[in-house]
């Protein structure tokens, strides 16, 4: 039987790298994106674009539909990813609301297999540099940060999705950086602000950082090989923030960042961060939340993704060399080299 591959979020940074890897494998593919989406993240790309609201379960009706039997697979990327920390009810109803309306539709359209990707940071923090690996059950009391909140409600609404007869795999990326970002992702968004001269300091930690196109390839080995009702983490390794930025400078030669940022002035600052990216409509990267990311040291582990999947990773250089290119290409540059 002929497989249909139904992606969510298929414009966002890590939908549309799905779709490009499905097509590359000449899949047949069923696009959602939100009626207002005008992103051009796959131009003249061959398949098939639905309209709809994952918040609206009735908008999401004819994605599910196909005039001729076929074994639907869903990967449902879509979500919002922010680095607030206050309560904003869009959040919710798109993070856990639309998740529990898939599970609903996958259910009464008999899907053969459900691909959630979850994040990481749902999976509970440990002290030091202890490895995190995946857990049979997310706890979403307790965690810290809008988003963990939502994607922990969301995950365990999936896990108990099996129970009720659905084949389903969670996949649990780390920080996703890397090209084909149309938007403006938070990884990327330091990127650009360091290459047009926007950022003249960073912050004194980091996090496990991991290419876009190998979660994009971690997703695909999941749903062939991904066992039923399993967690899988997609992660690569920990990397300062200072480490990254040494890369983009050796790359493009834009100048060093010398100032690194202690914590205690970070946090400081970290309300006034908060004010003025709301008054540009962007999310802050000095939130207290975000500090709390780029301060932990979270050691997670890809070793059962590897054993079952056959999932790996590349160089963090290779990473931001196709980054800085496809940024260039996109003309969202403007800096000169010192």
């Amino acid at each position: 039987m002929e497989k249909l591959y139904i992606v969510t979020g298929a414009f966002g940074h890590l939908g549309n790298t799905v779709v490009k890897k499905l097509l590359a494998r000449g899949k047949k593919v069923r696009c959602l994106a939100l009626p207002t989406d005008k992103t051009r993240a796959l131009p003249g790309a061959e398949f098939e674009l639905f309209r709809g609201d994952v918040r609206d379960k009735a908008s999401l009706a004819p994605l599910f539909k196909t005039g001729v039997p076929c074994e639907k697979i869903i990967i449902h990327t879509a979500g919002i990813v922010t680095l607030a920390t206050k309560h904003v009810q869009n959040v919710y109803d798109v993070n856990v609301t639309g998740t529990k309306n898939i599970i609903d539709l996958c259910l009464e359209n008999n899907v053969a297999k459900l691909v959630y990707v979850s994040s990481a940071r749902v999976l509970p923090e440990l002290p030091g540099q202890q490895v995190i690996t995946e857990a049979g059950s997310i706890d979403p009391v307790g965690v810290k940060g809008l988003y963990v909140k939502t994607k922990s409600i969301a995950t365990q609404a999936v896990l108990e999705s099996a129970a009720q007869g659905l084949d389903v795999v969670v996949v649990h990326p780390s920080s996703i950086i890397g090209p084909y970002d149309y938007g403006s992702g938070h990884l990327t968004q330091l990127v650009v602000d360091y290459l047009n001269g926007g950022l003249r300091a960073c912050v004194r930690g980091g996090y496990d950082f991991v290419d876009v196109r190998d979660v994009a390839r971690g997703i695909l080995l999941a749903a062939d090989h991904g066992r039923r009702g399993q967690c899988y983490i997609l992660s690569n390794q920990f990397f300062p923030v200072i480490e990254v930025l040494d890369l983009l400078h050796e790359i493009s030669g834009k100048g060093k960042i010398k100032t690194v940022l202690p914590k205690w002035f970070v946090h400081a600052s970290a309300p006034l961060a908060e004010t003025y990216s709301k008054l540009l409509n962007r999310s802050p990267l000095n939130s207290h939340y975000s500090l709390f990311t780029f301060f932990n040291d979270s050691n997670f582990s890809y070793a059962k993704a590897a054993k079952e999947l056959g999932y790996g990773t590349r160089e963090m250089k290779t990473t931001l060399k196709d980054t800085f290119a496809f940024l260039k290409e996109q003309r969202r540059l403007q800096y000169t080299v010192n």
